[in-house]
């Protein structure tokens, strides 16, 4: 029955209007998709402009650009299984430890730019696998020019965080830097 039609509000079942849910896999904002298929947001801007990307409206309210899922599956740069669309929404989302292991995957498939763009989003949330793989990446020049500055400030970062082998990684070099004085 009606609520208005309702003699007893009260004892009336309740209604819920519910409004049509996107599933959170079914789109990625534009930088995640940029990400997956290793083409810059300003490329997808332009595919969105000459009609050959589909652009949705964010229902979150962030205001972000979102693509379909489906327009860029096919284009994805490393192999993805169902278990890995739950770790890009969440790294999408902005979960430290997703965009961590997402990294890592793209590590594990020799795509060390992407990689890059989500150990950076992890380590500004103070994720300490993150600081020590981004370390690593600066220190061995993996998807980026060697600098062993920044390497050390992100193991340095990561130990100062909890991260046991950045901690020992620190204390080998504190103990070399004594000995060799």
């Amino acid at each position: 029955m009606c609520r208005s039609k309702c003699p007893d509000i009260l004892r009336c079942p309740p209604i819920f209007i519910t409004k049509p849910s996107v599933n959170t896999m079914n789109i990625v904002s534009i930088a995640t998709a940029a990400s997956l298929i290793d083409q810059s947001e300003r490329t997808l801007r332009r595919r969105i402009v000459d009609g050959s990307l589909t652009r949705l409206e964010d229902e979150s309210g962030s205001n972000r650009t979102m693509i379909p899922f489906a327009a860029i599956k096919e284009q994805i740069v490393i192999p993805v299984v169902e278990e890995d669309l739950a770790l890009i929404a969440e790294a999408d989302a902005g979960r430290a430890e997703a965009q961590n292991d997402l990294a890592l995957l793209f590590l594990s498939h020799d795509k060390p730019r992407s990689a890059l763009y989500w150990l950076e989003l992890a380590a500004k949330q103070d994720y300490p696998d993150a600081m020590h793989w981004l370390g690593r990446c600066y220190l061995e020049g993996n998807g980026t020019l060697k600098d062993d500055n920044l390497g050390l400030m992100w193991l340095a970062k990561a130990a100062a965080h909890g991260h046991a082998i950045s901690q020992v990684q620190m204390e080998a070099m504190r103990n070399s830097f004594i000995t060799n004085k």
